[in-house]
């Protein structure tokens, strides 16, 4: 085994896209601090409606999350609809002390009239080389590739050496949109304004099922989320090939630090997937375990290594 096969895969832990409690939050990033996660990315990326945890609440437990050794990025919201939002987005931008993740490419002129160092979100649509050498030159530190970009694919992007570090989204219920409307405020007859945040009652997102009776999608609030959970536990060869140096767990109420161990165990420290897979499906919520996007069909689809 070469160099290459041998290196580190880093694992990052996306932000919490659910509308959990203040302290169910600071529970979830004591037992993460704990973990072998490398990388944090914290701050509220779905709505800013969602008041557990301020700016200043991010960049604390940002402090104590770096004082463990871990490093942390501060993420900014995937749609800004407001002049409020684009003060929290300026207010992130200048902190300057940690790397901050564009969640739009619209935040990419206040971060860039900041100075502030950044990558680029999974939500910023780079599906070429010039178009990632462009966010390079401008001074993008690393990439987030987005979800449905085959492997194939991002290995074309980095062919002959990746301009920027390359992270795949590799575990989670796969963000698929966004709009100014909030589905789960709709579901409940409330408007958007008078939502009673009611996406606090569903810890992992609202499922809904087809006609007869298949997880399909999931509302969470102004965010359409997938049922299956993309996992790319067993794709470990086909992302180093691709030039990906990092995958991204994003968070789930339930045993998420065992599935940031089961990642570990696998990417880095050579334990087996036929075992991985079955513990992670076993702890899947309904929809279950899917890598059609990696491979460049239907998203929900699944096959086996």
């Amino acid at each position: 085994m070469n160099a290459e096969e041998n290196a580190r895969i880093a694992l990052t832990i996306g932000p919490v896209l659910y509308y959990w409690p203040r302290d169910v939050l600071l529970h979830f990033y004591a037992d993460i601090a704990e973990s072998p996660a490398d990388t944090i990315v914290l701050g509220e990326v779905v709505c800013s409606r969602r008041h557990e945890m301020k700016t200043a609440d991010w960049i604390a437990l940002g402090r104590d999350l770096a004082a463990t050794g871990k490093e942390v990025v501060l993420a900014t919201q995937a749609l800004v609809e407001s002049d409020a939002d684009l003060r929290v987005l300026r207010r992130i931008a200048e902190q300057g002390e940690f790397i901050v993740e564009a969640g739009d490419v619209s935040a990419l002129n206040v971060l860039l009239d900041t100075g502030a160092r950044f990558v680029l979100g999974p939500h910023i649509n780079v599906y070429s080389r010039p178009a990632l050498d462009e966010y390079a030159s401008l001074g993008a530190l690393r990439w987030v590739a987005p979800v449905e970009l085959p492997l194939a694919a991002i290995g074309q992007v980095n062919a002959g050496g990746a301009p920027l570090p390359t992270e795949v989204f590799a575990h989670g219920r796969m963000p698929l949109a966004f709009s100014a409307r909030c589905f789960t405020a709709r579901h409940h007859r409330l408007s958007k304004d008078q939502c009673e945040f009611r996406c606090r009652d569903d810890a992992d997102g609202l499922l809904l099922s087809t006609t007869d009776g298949q997880p399909f999608l999931v509302l969470n609030g102004i965010q359409t989320q997938s049922a299956a959970q993309q996992c790319l536990i067993a794709e470990r060869q086909a992302l180093l090939a691709a030039g990906v140096s990092r995958v991204r767990l994003s968070p789930s109420s339930t045993r998420f630090s065992q599935v940031v161990d089961t990642f570990d165990g696998v990417m880095n420290r050579g334990e087996r997937v036929d075992a991985a897979l079955i513990s992670l499906d076993a702890m899947s919520p309904p929809g279950g375990l899917a890598n059609g996007f990696a491979h460049g069909r239907s998203g929900l689809d699944w096959s086996a290594a």
